[in-house]
């Protein structure tokens, strides 16, 4: 089933180079469904290419989906044309009145921060406070994971002596979990962080449930046991040479790199990558929609609830 946008999302092109299938408020205004309605904070700096990697795994599920993009109002990014903002972006004080099916908060690049250091850090609490009785399930990524876990469990992150980059297996904690129904015993992932949350916080916490770590990676993905928050550390999302750019971005800026772990055939970087995250993605993305949101969202969303946490 397609995924709805807005006409002229420029995302829509490279979707469908891909054949992915996605369905503008024209046409879907012809179908008597009501879609999936999905908020996603989009905190990367290349929203862009963030947008087509949200896109692509929430369309490989059976449902219409729905996706508003939301931006922050307390700062403006610096390598997005603002224009583009003004017409496929919202802001929260013009969303904070409605009710959503599910909200993704994306990653960031401001993990070694203090979180309460982040310029809009305070416009991202009252965005995760008003999520508790606005959206029913919220899926967060990377350092939206992160913020998360700390904003609603005090649970904090650490830096780590060595960044974690490359591409990993993970094992599944507990394979009856319906967030992770389906997952190989191990599956591999992609990182780029220099911070973790530490396993025996997660485990500490009864609300939470460890879903699958890696030796290397550390946790990689947790949720609440009632699967409306759920917590990804790694990058499911990313496309196969997001890796690749990131090092030699980083390697001309001259900056302390090495080159990403388990990616490169023959771990040769003058070869192409070897993606083997992508079926991992597309069910993680799957399940999320399906059993914590799709099964359990009330057709009225009016009839949200506040959540516990």
């Amino acid at each position: 089933m397609p995924v709805k946008i807005r006409e002229g999302l420029p995302a829509a092109d490279v979707l469908a180079s891909e054949n992915v299938f996605v369905m503008t408020d024209r046409r879907a205004a012809s179908q008597d469904i009501r879609p999936l309605s999905i908020l996603a904070l989009n905190l990367m700096p290349a929203k862009q290419t963030t947008e087509a990697q949200i896109l692509r795994l929430l369309s490989n599920s059976p449902l219409q989906v729905e996706v508003t993009f939301l931006h922050t109002a307390s700062y403006s990014p610096k390598h997005t044309d603002h224009t583009h903002l003004e017409v496929f972006y919202e802001t929260f004080e013009r969303v904070r009145d409605e009710r959503f099916d599910g909200l993704i908060i994306t990653g960031a690049p401001v993990e070694l921060m203090e979180f309460e250091d982040v310029d809009y850090w305070d416009e991202l609490v009252g965005i995760m406070q008003w999520a508790d009785d606005h959206v029913f399930s919220t899926l967060a990524i990377c350092w939206g994971a992160q913020a998360e876990l700390y904003h609603h469990y005090g649970i904090g992150k650490h830096t780590m002596d060595e960044k974690v980059f490359g591409v990993f297996p993970h094992e599944v904690t507990d394979p009856k979990n319906k967030i992770t129904r389906g997952f190989d015993e191990v599956f591999l992932a992609p990182h780029s962080r220099h911070t973790t949350v530490d396993v025996a916080d997660i485990e500490a916490e009864p609300d939470l449930e460890l879903l699958a770590v890696s030796p290397e990676a550390g946790v990689y993905l947790a949720a609440s046991r009632d699967g409306r928050r759920v917590f990804v550390t790694g990058h499911a999302e990313y496309d196969a040479d997001t890796l690749d750019n990131e090092y030699r971005r980083d390697l001309a800026a001259g900056l302390p790199i090495k080159m990403p772990a388990n990616y490169y055939r023959n771990d040769d970087p003058d070869q192409l990558p070897m993606v083997g995250w992508r079926a991992h993605g597309d069910l993680l993305f799957t399940n999320w929609l399906n059993y914590c949101v799709y099964q359990e969202t009330p057709y009225d969303l009016h009839e949200l609830g506040a959540r516990d946490h």
